[in-house]
């Protein structure tokens, strides 16, 4: 598993980097105004709908139905089964485009009613968007694809995937000055990646698999039971986009740039969730459900232990940054061409707020895949909605206040309530025992956290007047917080938990 973990891992990290790369040239290029928000909007619609329906939900019901069947009933039900899903997962999607192409205006007045004021940015969001939204049709088959492979125990092309979106974006941004603006440069990339996602993750599946192919729809047992479990997933994993799209509405009536302050402080929010949350749920569902097959319920809690263990290991580290030099990682990254300090200090407090719901976003999936290995994708709906609700409340009370930190604010908070009631349902159910060592191994994480917060703001107070004078100060002084971040932390934890348990949790 702890291999499986790396190789996802490693590749999404890659993907991350290639993004922070394609996150610069957009800064660079876009800046914080009207196009750049624009963009964005047309970037979010068919974003949140992949989390929701592709990503999310759809994977979520989709890898326990699969190995439940392959391991069952052999190789030859497995693939009718995906052949009768993907006929029905086509059909829908090609619906959804429609509609959407159709009817882009009216869900432009909902997701971003804030432009109804300027006419020009919403006729360019609506065209944008637009352009953007076959992706989601695409990305939808790659979930589909890359589910089959994770079962298979093939996760390197699906982690590998979304880095094409990355190099797609900056060869268009690259070319920006033959297209009618940045914006629309940015968009076509997002259209083009889907493409290169789609015929590697193809590839992959009909050399190893077979892809699946049109089949008379019939609804069986197996079929039936996908469905059963799909409709609760889809709720559930609407918490977190929810909160996404009242963001953006609410973003839209702020001043300009709040939009854009949310997207750069989200991206790197979502650095370590994909790297280490994503990545780590990615490989341990396919584990759990396999095991739970079998009826090894103890392994299958055991798998799950371990994977907390190693999500909280390596997030703390962003949290710790996060929290105490937001400002200085904002600076080193994005300050520059269009993007200004004033621009970098708006998007640091916004990373600082995602940043108090940091450890929940990491968990949540590894905490919920208990219950989807189960085929229980009710449960953790109850955790989920009430977790919007939470959000929702705080993003119209803190709006007027504190602008888009209170939404990232609240967007913490809610995803804290969320984590919680998870843990509370498993525990009750028997799927989860926090026993006193767990307990013991969560405090010395909150105090390797303090540790290394406290050493990432003396290197921060002490190191900026030393580099003041600095060319490129920015950019030295993040590399400085990484290298005295990282031999701290490793001090802290060597004197906290021990060589064994490293040891321990490496080998299982």
């Amino acid at each position: 598993m702890l291999g499986r973990i790396f190789t996802v891992g490693g590749y999404t990290l890659l993907s991350r980097l290639t993004g922070f790369a394609r996150d610069i040239m957009l800064a660079a290029i876009l800046g914080a105004g009207p196009v750049a928000d624009a963009f964005f909007v047309a970037l979010r619609l068919p974003n949140h709908f992949r989390a929701i329906f592709a990503e999310g939900a759809f994977n979520a019901a989709w890898v326990p139905a699969y190995a439940h069947v392959h391991g069952e009933k052999g190789e030859g039900a497995a693939h009718l089964f995906a052949d009768r899903i993907f006929t029905l997962l086509l059909a829908s999607q090609v619906v959804l485009l429609v509609v959407a192409w159709l009817f882009m205006p009216q869900a432009m007045s909902l997701l971003a009613p804030g432009f109804s004021d300027d006419a020009e940015q919403r006729r360019l969001a609506i065209e944008l968007t637009r352009i953007t939204f076959p992706y989601l049709l695409l990305i939808t088959l790659v979930t589909l694809y890359g589910g089959m492979l994770n079962v298979m125990q093939r996760f390197a092309s699906a982690a590998a995937a979304s880095i094409f979106l990355n190099v797609a974006m900056m060869m268009t941004l690259a070319l920006a000055a033959w297209f009618p603006t940045a914006g629309h440069a940015a968009a076509w990339g997002v259209l083009i990646s889907g493409f290169m996602q789609y015929f590697l993750l193809a590839g992959d599946l009909a050399r190893h698999g077979g892809l699946p192919r049109f089949a008379p729809l019939k609804l069986d047992e197996d079929v039936r039971g996908f469905f059963k479990a799909l409709g609760p997933a889809t709720l559930g994993s609407m918490g977190t986009q929810v909160a996404l799209f009242a963001d953006t509405i609410i973003a839209t009536f702020l001043p300009a740039g709040a939009l854009s302050a949310l997207y750069y402080a989200d991206r790197l929010n979502q650095l370590p969730i994909g790297v280490i949350g994503i990545a780590i749920g990615t490989v341990l569902l396919p584990e759990m459900s396999k095991r739970i097959t079998a009826n090894d319920h103890d392994g299958a809690m055991k798998a799950q232990r371990r994977a907390f263990d190693f999500t909280l290991l390596f997030s703390i580290p962003f949290v710790a940054a996060f929290l105490t030099v937001p400002d200085e990682i904002m600076r080193a990254l994005f300050a520059r061409g269009a993007f200004s300090k004033a621009d970098a200090v708006a998007a640091g407090g916004t990373l600082a707020a995602y940043a108090i719901g940091l450890i929940p976003f990491v968990l949540i999936r590894s905490a919920v895949a208990t219950f989807y290995a189960r085929k229980d994708t009710a449960t953790p709906v109850r955790a989920s909605l009430t977790g919007i609700a939470v959000n929702v409340a705080l993003k119209v009370a803190l709006m007027g206040s504190l602008a888009q930190i209170g939404l990232a604010l609240a967007t913490a908070v809610g995803v804290w309530t969320n984590l919680l009631l998870v843990l509370f349902f498993a525990v009750r159910r028997g799927f989860l025992v926090l026993d006193r060592a767990w307990l013991l191994s969560l405090a010395k994480f909150l105090l390797t956290g303090i540790v290394l917060a406290a050493a990432f703001w003396l290197i921060a107070r002490f190191g900026g007047s030393a580099l003041r004078t600095m060319r490129f100060h920015d950019e030295v002084m993040l590399v400085l917080l990484a290298a005295g971040g990282t031999m701290v932390y490793a001090l802290a934890i060597l004197i906290l938990f021990g060589r064994s348990w490293l040891v321990s949790l490496v080998r299982g």
